[in-house]
């Protein structure tokens, strides 16, 4: 680990967090050349000049009991990195989505006088409304990625500000379909399901085996039908084993990452809920999500759930757009169906592409700059007022 004190310490969990991170890293970058940035993170940051002291896979949990199983790890992590932090003071703390790590992290160091931003405001307004205190008492400023979370901030008295999602403008308001499809070694002309079951450990072993179930049940009704399937590095010797366990290992195409070049090159994909989702509809493709997870995490986040909706593409509508199946309900022969329905029913295909536009326009900020530009306001102490003139009795 580097024993220079970070300009900025930040921690991003799983994939998303670091691709999320990695675009204000960038432009942080661009402003402040010579800053040093340090803490967890992906390849992504890395790019970037960050230096990973932890990679955030270590962070890619999800569920009650699957968080048990590694908590002491990561109870670890957390300690020696507030440890690190509170000895080498940042100049300001990010803490990147993963609010269950960075919350108790960022009010350690807000108290010890750091500033703190949180990137990604936790999801108050879908479960756990109980958060709103924490974070008011953890963070000196939030970035929203969605519009309607400021205002809803500020009844808390959280400062806050919407900066858009940082994928929306990387992301093409028309995607090059063909092109997507060449760089993959798919045919044009043939009917493509793309298969993103996750990016955690947990995600691939409770959900992949369903989506593989359900690519058999689809290539027996649509023979001509392809599939491509993004694998992550650190997760592809476990999908790699499960294909070929499957008996589809000649029909799937596995590739290594690329899950927006599978997204663009897809007509349908079958999706696992998660920031997945977003992306998807940011490029504009229909799909199919479901979750499924230990049944006791699955029962312990039902009774903490406030809307109707899981999937952040039906969250941000406001309606069922795209169809969920979770837990009991993600059966292989009900997910086909559901994959098989958006072939059937062009009409549909067209509407919910015209949403996703609408939506994309949206979420379209200068996610960048906003947040550069909340970063240098924490960092650059305020000017005091002039002392006023003293007037002699």
């Amino acid at each position: 680990m580097s024993l220079v004190s970070p300009d900025l310490a930040v921690v991003a969990g799983e994939t998303s967090g670091d691709l999320l991170a990695a675009v204000v890293l960038n432009g942080l970058r661009a402003r402040h050349p010579n800053w040093v940035t340090a803490g967890i993170g992906g390849p992504a940051m890395v790019k970037h000049g960050f230096n990973a002291w932890w990679p955030s896979e270590k962070l890619a949990v999800r569920g009650y009991v699957e968080v048990l199983k590694h908590y002491r790890e990561i109870l670890g992590i957390r300690d020696g990195l507030q440890q690190k932090l509170l000895s080498q003071p940042p100049r300001l703390f990010m803490g990147v989505d993963a609010p269950d790590f960075n919350l108790k992290l960022e009010h350690a160091l807000k108290s010890r006088g750091v500033p703190v931003v949180h990137f990604v405001c936790p999801s108050i307004w879908a479960w756990r409304p109980e958060r709103i205190e924490q974070l008011k008492a953890s963070t000196d400023h939030v970035l929203c990625i969605f519009p309607f979370e400021p205002a809803l901030l500020a009844q808390a008295g959280i400062d806050a500000t919407y900066v858009g999602h940082p994928l929306a403008p990387l992301i093409p308001m028309a995607p090059d379909q063909s092109a997507a499809r060449t760089a993959l070694g798919l045919p044009d002309g043939t009917p493509v399901v793309a298969l993103l079951p996750g990016s955690r450990a947990s995600e691939v072993k409770y959900l992949l085996p369903r989506f593989l179930a359900a690519a058999a049940i689809l290539l027996k009704q649509r023979p001509a039908l392809q599939f491509v399937l993004p694998a992550l590095p650190a997760l592809k010797t476990d999908i790699d084993r499960l294909v070929s366990e499957s008996g589809l290992a000649g029909a799937i195409r596995v590739v290594n990452g690329q899950s927006h070049t599978a997204l663009a090159a897809c007509d349908v994909t079958l999706i696992a809920s998660g920031t997945a989702t977003l992306e998807a509809a940011l490029f504009k493709r229909p799909m199919v999500i479901a979750y499924n997870m230990h049944w006791l995490s699955w029962l312990i986040m039902r009774r903490k759930q406030m809307q109707p909706w899981v999937g952040l593409p039906n969250i941000l509508c406001r309606e069922f757009v795209v169809p969920e199946l979770l837990q009991e309900a993600a059966t292989p022969s009900a997910l086909a169906a559901e994959v098989l329905a958006w072939f059937d029913a062009p009409e549909r295909v067209v509407d919910v592409k015209q949403r996703f536009v609408s939506l994309h326009h949206t979420l379209m900020r200068d996610t960048v700059g906003l947040a550069c530009d909340v970063i240098d306001r924490l960092i650059t102490p305020a000017t005091p007022a002039p002392a006023l003139p003293t007037v002699s009795a």
